[in-house]
């Protein structure tokens, strides 16, 4: 006489599998951790699809056009965000060619030549100085950074460089100089803080090797140890670059808020971040708030893509460190 197969299916053995694993709790943290994670991508998600929507009015009506329009006049509804890109990008790029150097040089002295104790220390310091409100730097920029431009640094400029266009014109103290000098000060410590932790990564071997072919212990640092961390040095600078372009307060209380295109770093000018946050209350018109919207989806977008850019380069320097030891 046949007998019967007692064996449980497949989909039932899977089934009381999931179920002992939710018992003992491993599938429900996943599944917890996994939400967690998804609301990220979410929220992200979120921000575009608003700020998309609520700047339709505004594509509709100036098309590209308004990237490449310098007249903000909400008076007669003409809006266009090329004073604001250009500010945006003179300060942000005045404060990478003062920041970027300083910062390197810091951050190869912290992690290559300073005394450990005194490294620890001054790392600390840096981190403290990161954490610091944008609006106490704005306030140290009114008070100190403004009236020092005024008075000293931008009438010697003036006198010695005055030939250029980018130091002519009458000299207010607040204007494009001031906005990227003070975001120079407040990118500087981010900067020095990952590049360190990138030339840290550098694997023991390549300073070894270089020493024992000769190398002093500053061509061991500037022609090995530099060039292997460049991704990570690189990934710092484009994370000050986001912070710089992204930054309000401090900009707006020292850039002079002036939507001009003028060649003089003496000048006022504007930034994407500034305007926005000056006028977005004072905007009445339908076409007024959906322009201003469409100027922070750009900035959004363009923060965005900038900071991505940077994690990776950073994780790529991580990556052949850990590979070469």
């Amino acid at each position: 006489m046949a007998t019967t197969s007692t064996a449980p299916a497949p989909s039932h053995r899977r089934a009381q599998s999931f179920l002992g694993r939710l018992r003992n709790g491993d599938e429900a943290a996943h599944l917890i951790t996994l939400i967690f994670a998804c609301t990220v991508l979410g929220i992200a998600l979120l921000l575009i699809y608003e700020l998309w929507i609520h700047s339709a009015l505004s594509r509709k009506q100036f098309g590209f056009s308004f990237f490449f329009t310098q007249v903000w006049d909400p008076i007669s509804g003409q809006f266009g965000a090329l004073p604001f890109i250009y500010g945006t990008l003179v300060t942000s790029i005045l404060a990478l060619v003062i920041a970027v150097p300083l910062g390197l040089g810091a951050a190869i002295y912290l992690a290559e030549l300073a005394p450990a104790r005194l490294s620890n220390v001054l790392t600390f310091l840096v981190e403290l100085l990161a954490a610091v409100p944008s609006v106490i730097y704005g306030l140290l920029a009114i008070f100190s950074l403004v009236p020092i431009l005024r008075n000293y640094v931008e009438p010697f400029l003036k006198s010695t460089l005055g030939f250029l266009p980018l130091f002519q014109g009458p000299i207010y103290g607040v204007g494009f100089l001031a906005a990227g000098l003070i975001l120079a000060i407040m990118i500087f410590p981010f900067i020095i803080s990952i590049s360190r932790e990138a030339l840290l990564e550098v694997p023991r071997e390549q300073r070894e090797a270089a020493l024992a072919l000769g190398a002093t212990k500053w061509e061991s640092t500037w022609q090995v140890v530099v060039p292997y961390a460049k991704l990570g040095i690189m990934g710092s600078v484009f994370l000050g670059l986001a912070r710089a372009l992204g930054e309000t307060m401090a900009v707006t209380m020292v850039i002079g808020n002036d939507p001009r295109i003028k060649a003089s770093l003496f000048a006022p000018g504007y930034t994407i971040a500034a305007v926005i946050a000056n006028e977005f209350t004072e905007a009445t018109g339908d076409l007024y708030l959906n322009s201003l919207i469409e100027l922070g989806l750009v900035l959004f977008l363009i923060t965005m893509i900038i900071n991505a850019g940077a994690r990776l380069l950073i994780i790529a320097t991580t990556k052949k460190g850990s590979a070469r030891d």
